[in-house]
């Protein structure tokens, strides 16, 4: 993404696309993983949201970069704040600091993509750059419901 951070190629989309569809599965694993916890309404909600985006950047791609900011910025503030509410309810779960940093990050970094989208040049880079902390708080927290879910 990073190489291709200045147009919207094959690659660039298809990682933009991709990028919900995989937040799409993680709230799957994870409504699966934490149904004993509590209502996975919340959960439920991302799942909506983010196959949604999905869709909606797809549509966005042939209007350019700008536009894929804004959709990319509106729902990383959403699923920002559903993780923040989600980990903040569930903390008596323990382990749930990985989803409230993690969301607290996507508010501020959704909120900097929206009004990236008002450049002069914008690009891709800062959406890049999201996905890498996303995909390691992804992995702890994972980790971390796995072991939640084996008693240990």
């Amino acid at each position: 993404m990073f190489t291709t951070a200045s147009k919207l190629g094959p690659v660039a989309v298809t990682l933009l696309v991709l990028y919900p569809l995989f937040d799409v599965a993680a709230a799957i694993v994870d409504a699966r993983a934490s149904r004993t916890t509590g209502s996975p309404a919340l959960l439920y909600v991302n799942i909506a949201v983010s196959l949604i985006t999905a869709i909606g950047v797809a549509i966005a791609c042939a209007s350019g970069i700008p536009a894929v900011l804004r959709v990319w910025g509106v729902w990383a503030v959403v699923a920002g704040l559903v993780q923040l509410i989600v980990g903040v309810t569930r903390r008596k779960m323990g382990g749930q600091w990985p989803m409230i940093i993690s969301g607290g990050i996507s508010v501020l970094a959704g909120a900097s993509f929206i009004v990236g989208a008002t450049a002069d040049n914008p690009t891709l880079t800062n959406a890049a750059g999201y996905a890498i902390p996303g995909g390691i708080f992804f992995l702890i927290s994972a980790f971390r419901l796995g072991r939640a879910a084996k008693g240990n």
